[in-house]
């Protein structure tokens, strides 16, 4: 098991932080963000890596998340307030810009920094979700339109349903949610349609005999992430769901432009968030690199580690001084 520092509590726009620190605190900066249902402890293994390399990273648990705070309301849980998290935890530790990393709902946040908070930010990574620029409908009316009632985000903005569904056996639903890809990205494009809908929490439902793919998780750190669940909920996180349409409705007249270096790191076989959906960011990031890793599903760095951070540190080393 990977070694994993105790957190520090910091204040910050309202809501009491957990921050998992490390490197050295004159090095460049770095915000590991996580996704759901994860946790700081997602970037352990990026954590040392880029500590050896000279950086001073921080990673959160995130509003809602482990540690945090977690607010009872749900308009809480807006873009306005995640992206104000994280400008808040530089001013806690008194860094005026730093690079933000996101994987899973992580990487939608730290897209939106340099938008809502453009003298914060000096680059950006993706790790699997791109830039996605705001679109002409409520997302969730697409979403509901394109996959049906049963789609996992569609499902999540019943208030409590989806959350007592995975708060029942915690244990399970780690388990199902942190497996590695049960089948190459291109077999699971000739599924017939009704089998493309990501309705994840039925799937959750079925014996686990029936399940694809192999658990990527040790038993301690399973144990960690059901621990910490178990103690917490997932209200929290599924919440950040529920304002895809406040989002969309409040950011109508934000630019779509990110005007700092980034770097978008795809994962060939992750279906939820394919390489497919970078196509075209360069309208929006023009200055981007990007780095596709093979046989990977959806949980990248923690299922790829070395390689991740390999692409990282590069990109910072060659972008950043």
């Amino acid at each position: 098991m990977v070694a994993f520092p105790e957190p520090k509590m910091i204040k910050t726009n309202g809501i009491d932080m957990a921050v998992y620190e490390a490197g050295p605190r004159d090095g460049i900066p770095v915000v590991l963000c996580h996704g759901f249902p994860e946790l700081a402890y997602s970037w352990r293994h990026q954590l040392p890596a880029l500590a050896a390399a000279g950086y001073h990273v921080l990673a959160p648990d995130q509003r809602g998340y482990g540690r945090t705070s977690r607010p009872d309301a749900i308009t809480d849980y807006d873009m306005e307030h995640l992206t104000g998290d994280l400008a808040g935890l530089l001013d806690a530790y008194g860094i005026d810009r730093a690079i933000f990393c996101g994987h899973d709902w992580g990487g939608l946040v730290v897209w939106q920094m340099p938008l809502f908070h453009p003298k914060r930010v000096r680059g950006v990574i993706g790790v699997n979700t791109p830039f996605i620029p705001r679109g002409p409908m409520d997302p969730i009316a697409g979403m509901r339109a394109a996959f049906g009632e049963d789609m996992y985000i569609v499902y999540f903005q019943k208030p409590g349903v989806a959350d007592a569904a995975l708060a029942k056996d915690v244990g399970k639903s780690m388990r199902f949610f942190m497996r590695k890809s049960g089948m190459k990205a291109a077999d699971y494009a000739k599924l017939p349609a009704e089998q493309r809908n990501l309705a994840l929490v039925h799937a959750l439902q079925a014996d686990e005999s029936m399940w694809g793919g192999k658990p990527l998780l040790n038993a301690e750190e399973t144990k960690y992430f059901v621990d910490a669940f178990t103690r917490t909920g997932f209200t929290g996180g599924i919440n950040w769901y529920r304002n895809f349409t406040r989002n969309w409705e409040r950011n109508a007249n934000l630019p779509q432009k990110v005007d700092v270096p980034g770097l978008m790191i795809m994962a060939e076989d992750d279906v939820v968030l394919s390489p497919a959906m970078a196509d075209g960011m360069e309208q929006y990031v023009p200055d981007l690199e990007k780095a596709l890793i093979h046989d990977c599903g959806h949980w990248t760095q923690q299922e790829h580690p070395d390689k991740v951070n390999t692409i990282m540190i590069d990109w910072l080393k060659r972008r950043f001084i």
